[in-house]
């Protein structure tokens, strides 16, 4: 690798990590119900962002360009680097602006297509995203060409940018897009499965393992990856691999920017699927010996089973993530700090919620791969330079090919990253297995014990965020804690509607249905116009279990002036049914047929609804 080669890299997971952010901003942002702005102010704060966004960004690289002319110093990659890093997280904060601030998914919601299959908005956002980081590109390439004395132009450097980075969305794509078409379809059972917490397990699990399996094969092309002809390097590479008993599809030319960059990988999980890759540079620039030490680090990966390592870490986050992140929403949504921006400030809850939301789940994500995902990558970095031990005697040449990286590149061959220990530090370390290796065995047994420690720990963390989220024990637990939480603001706000309906909405959770009617009277006293109070206190009397608490004549009255006030599916739906149980089955239908045509989620459950009341009408028979 040299030194731009190490740009990449740094850069390509950098990219991971943002698009895995974007897609959680996205993902777990729900829409308010009105928008911040009118369509033609979105439109123009929009661009005057954009336009803001691109001055500011072309500003920092022409000045780093210019600093590059006058000092004729490469040691100014780190400073390229930096502002390359600081400008795409710039763009997250853009795209957060856009989804939060301006609410542009509202302005889409009512495109058929969008609504019947979601992913393609989802892909619109992402689409803009990646403007953004084109943006970003194509400022920095003045910066890069002065750097590293590149042959590209401006816009291969982009596209390069882009193709290399896009096929991280290709798993993404995949698994939502097949999901919307299986909900489209007009089959129940495929529903049914995938609307159980089960079924999005197990579609989720089978999925990734096939991604997994399939993925490189569409990667590779999507990289206009090119078979390596017959020849001496080939055919070193070919005896490398029998030596080391590993079977792969094809070794292919890597053309990462062009080629030129000194560097091989190595993916795929099954060897009928497995592909390795070699750089053009690679090959010209690197001795024999040092091109199957590069080599034999990349089978290394393979043989240790990093790759399937890798799968179990991003299902472990997952796992975590399912576990644990709702009590920790909780238990920041309904602090007294919240509540009080929330009272205080009048901010849409929903917005509220959702970014509170977005930011802890980003947070366990930052966490968990920079400290425990990095951990593993640091340490199976080093166990496949030890590799090189099981192919060669000495671990001369691919040492020789980490002291030429330090030498070109720029870096201070002390200075780790938190995927990868230093240049410095991993050729320390293969020259004390040189000496002794009994060094290897100790790391070996090292990741087995971390691997072990770390499985332990999934199912604890599981087992105790099952419990507390799921559980019998969570349940009482959560509802005595938002309790506690919202009785102490009503003593410092006693006249806050608000605070009745959610405590309302707790009651009901946990069945406690006299003290449900009570919260949610109290909040109708302060606020007679309430909808969500209204439209709650329908359905408890339209549909409540317990036979004693229903009252389909309230809850009618209710429901109207609910639906009168707000006009949501939800609340159209409680209309729906409070015509229902009155045994009004044509009202009923209207007021469903209006619920159906309003939403763009959950549309599963609207449809049955809407069965149910043209079923009772046909049979004029509620029960």
């Amino acid at each position: 690798m040299n030194q731009d080669a190490q740009v990449y890299i740094f850069f390509m997971f950098g990219n991971f990590i943002y698009f895995i952010l974007v897609l959680l901003i996205y993902s777990t942002y729900q829409p308010s119900e009105e928008t911040n702005f009118t369509g033609s102010e979105t439109l123009f704060l929009f661009v005057i962002l954009i336009v803001i966004f691109t001055l500011f960004t072309w500003i920092q690289f022409r000045r780093i360009e210019k600093r590059i002319i006058k000092e004729r110093s490469f040691h100014l990659d780190n400073k390229f680097t930096a502002t390359l890093t600081s400008q795409s997280i710039l763009a997250i904060v853009l795209f957060s602006i856009d989804i939060y601030g301006l609410n542009l998914t509202s302005f889409l919601t009512n495109i058929p297509l969008l609504a019947v299959i979601p992913t393609f908005q989802a892909l619109l956002f992402l689409l803009l995203f990646i403007f953004y980081l084109a943006i970003v590109w194509a400022c920095a390439y003045g910066s890069y060409e002065a750097l590293y004395r590149t042959d590209m132009s401006r816009r291969s450097y982009v596209f390069s940018q882009i193709s290399f980075s896009a096929p991280i969305l290709l798993p993404w794509l995949l698994l939502s897009g097949v999901a919307d078409i299986i909900n489209a379809l007009p089959f129940e059972l495929p529903k049914r499965l995938l609307s159980t917490t089960e079924g999005e397990v197990a579609y989720f699990l089978i999925f990734l393992l096939a991604i997994a399996i399939l993925g490189p094969t569409m990667i590779q092309k999507f990289w206009r990856c090119k078979p390596l002809e017959t020849g001496r390097h080939r055919s070193r590479i070919e005896n490398l691999c029998r030596k080391a008993e590993m079977g792969y599809a094809n070794i292919l030319y890597w053309p990462i920017f062009g080629g030129r960059m000194i560097t091989a990988g190595v993916m795929g999980l099954v060897k009928k699927f497995r592909y390795i890759l070699v750089t053009n540079a690679l090959l010209q620039m690197l001795e024999p010996e040092e091109i199957e030490a590069v080599i034999a680090h990349e089978i290394g990966h393979i043989k240790k089973k990093h790759l399937l390592f890798y799968l179990l870490f991003f299902v472990g986050y997952m796992m975590i993530s399912y576990a644990t992140f709702n009590l920790l929403v909780y238990s920041i949504v309904f602090s007294e700090t919240i509540y009080s921006l929330i009272t205080s400030t009048g901010i849409d809850q929903t917005t509220v919620t959702t970014s509170i939301f977005s930011l802890v789940i980003i947070t366990v994500f930052l966490i968990y791969f920079r400290f425990i995902f990095g951990y593993f990558m640091r340490n199976f970095e080093r166990q496949a330079d030890t590799y090189v031990y099981a192919l060669f005697d000495s671990a001369g040449p691919l040492i020789s090919t980490f002291e030429k990286i330090a030498a070109t590149s720029g870096h201070p061959s002390d200075k780790p990253n938190w995927h990868h220990f230093s240049i410095k530090r991993r050729i320390d370390y293969l020259k004390k297995c040189e000496a002794d290796r009994t060094w290897i065995t100790r790391h070996d047994n090292k990741i087995k014990k971390s691997i072990a420690a770390y499985l332990v720990g999934i199912v604890l963390i599981c087992g105790i965020g099952y419990n507390l989220n799921f559980g019998e024990g969570g349940k009482k637990l959560n509802a005595h804690f938002f309790e506690k939480i919202i009785q102490r603001e009503l003593e410092k706000t006693p006249g806050n509607p608000l605070l009745y309906t959610t405590l309302g909405d707790l009651y009901f959770s946990n069945k406690k249905y006299t003290e449900t009617i009570e919260a949610y009277e109290q909040s109708l006293h302060l606020d007679p116009y309430n909808p969500y109070a209204l439209n709650n206190l329908a359905w408890l009397y339209a549909t409540c279990e317990v036979e004693t608490f229903r009252d389909p004549k309230k809850a009618l009255a209710l429901a109207k002036k609910a639906a009168k006030l707000k006009d949501a599916p939800h609340i159209f739906d409680t209309l729906a049914e409070s015509y229902y149980v009155n045994g009004q089955f044509e009202m009923a239908v209207l007021a469903g047929t209006r619920a159906l045509e309003m939403t763009t989620k959950n549309r599963t459950y609207y449809e049955n609804q809407l069965k149910k009341f043209k079923a009772a009408m046909k049979s004029g028979n509620a029960f």
